[in-house]
């Protein structure tokens, strides 16, 4: 068995195991994230659904309030006649034919990818690459869109794409450590908020199973998810 340093079992005898009102679990959270650099801070959330069943899948997009704190590489694929100048000061990468060839090299230097409809069927031979990555655009993630500077400005104020991974739990960015207690409880409720929204057709009874937020580095604690229906 690993041993654990001072630092991770000073941040461990901080968490009692029981549920946290939100508040005190982000001002924990944050002192518990005294490793040497910035740490993220995540949510993960784990839902009664099934995803093996269409009505119980969940996928969508939300942007946080204030924002994650990290910087996305957002590419777009279009035609070249329609690419606009303003297009370019937005996008990081943008092209047609000559992204697809790059994409089909294993080149995938962004980290979201926006299409317009009308090149979606030359990127159905990029599944294999883009798939398992979770870069193929989809109109679900709101990344196939026919307005290309109203996708592009809302995925820099830092809109994200989730869904629930195959046990039915969402992992999800809010935030850094460095981020202000208000910030990051204004992130946590706008991520409850937009999960509850979506809910599966499918789901019946209970939606929530447990709702925990950690850092990078840090213990998790489980918040008592009554007090955060705001």
């Amino acid at each position: 068995m690993r041993k654990l340093n001072k630092r991770t079992k000073s941040n461990q005898q901080k968490i009692e195991k029981r549920l946290y009102d939100q508040n005190e679990a982000i001002r924990l959270i944050k002192e518990t994230a005294n490793a040497k650099f910035i740490e993220s801070i995540e949510a993960h959330i784990s839902l009664s659904i099934d995803p093996k069943y269409s009505d119980q899948q969940l996928r969508s997009t939300l942007i946080l309030p204030k924002g994650t704190g990290k910087t996305k590489r957002v590419a777009v694929l279009m035609p070249l006649e329609a690419i606009k100048p303003e297009y370019k000061e937005l996008a990081d990468i943008i092209g047609a034919d000559d992204l697809i060839e790059t994409i089909t090299k294993g080149e995938l230097n962004f980290d979201i990818l926006i299409s317009t409809p009308d090149m979606m069927p030359k990127l159905a031979k990029l599944g294999r690459i883009l798939g398992p990555k979770g870069l193929m655009p989809s109109p679900k993630a709101g990344t196939v869109t026919t307005d290309v500077k109203l996708t592009l400005e809302e995925f820099k104020k830092g809109k994200l794409e989730y869904r629930a991974d195959k046990t039915g739990i969402v992992h999800l960015l809010i935030g850094k450590s460095n981020f202000e207690d208000t910030d990051l409880l204004e992130n946590l409720l706008a991520v409850y908020n937009s999960i509850e929204n979506n809910k599966p057709p499918g789901v019946k009874g209970r939606y929530f199973k447990t709702f925990h937020i950690c850092s990078t580095m840090g213990p998790s604690i489980q918040l008592d998810i009554s007090n955060l229906k705001v």
